[in-house]
């Protein structure tokens, strides 16, 4: 059967009647992003129960240790969490304030600190997405266009990035368990 003349038969697109539980949707998703786990290992996987004695341990085709991974990851997503929230951030000196100088932590209490830095962090930047009254696609006002939606995604992304490299270093170190 013909569609009458002026008339577009094809499906359209439903209307969008429920905002505010989209809305919930992705702010869940990006939180879900941001602990990852789905498509790769988290930070817990990745990063716990590595041996001490291979926290400062090089590889001789990679750049960095496991400390300087795991100071890297702390500080690029801190940077991204005060960027979010304070108008007086300033981001450290490209590239150098973003990774240590020193390949191993100076004790088992520095690798623990940067740990629990790093998952407060994480906290902290997935209350902002759960926030309700935190508008994701509003520019950041101290910004120069980014959202906090951008912020979150960018943060989710540079994590799996360097968390899928934290495995690879440790399974030519030989301190990587499969599954």
């Amino acid at each position: 059967m013909k569609a009458p003349a002026g008339r577009d038969n094809r499906r359209q697109t439903p209307r969008r009647e429920k905002p505010v539980a989209e809305d919930s949707v992705l702010r869940k998703h990006v939180v879900e992003l941001l602990r990852g786990g789905n498509a790769h290992a988290d930070f817990e996987q990745a990063v716990g129960a590595l041996p001490v004695k291979l926290r400062g341990a090089r590889v001789s085709s990679l750049p960095f240790s496991p400390w300087k991974l795991l100071e890297h990851l702390r500080i690029a997503q801190r940077d991204i969490l005060e960027f979010s929230r304070n108008p007086g951030h300033v981001s450290p000196k490209w590239p150098d304030g973003f990774w240590p100088a020193e390949d191993a932590p100076r004790n088992s209490a520095a690798w623990d600190a940067s740990v629990a830095a790093f998952q407060n962090d994480l906290k902290e930047l997935q209350a902002l997405v759960k926030n309700p009254s935190t508008n994701l696609f509003a520019p950041i006002p101290h910004g120069t266009g980014q959202t906090m939606l951008r912020e979150a995604l960018l943060a989710a992304d540079h994590n799996a990035y360097h968390l899928g490299e934290f495995v690879v270093l440790r399974r030519l170190l030989g301190a990587w368990k499969a599954d």
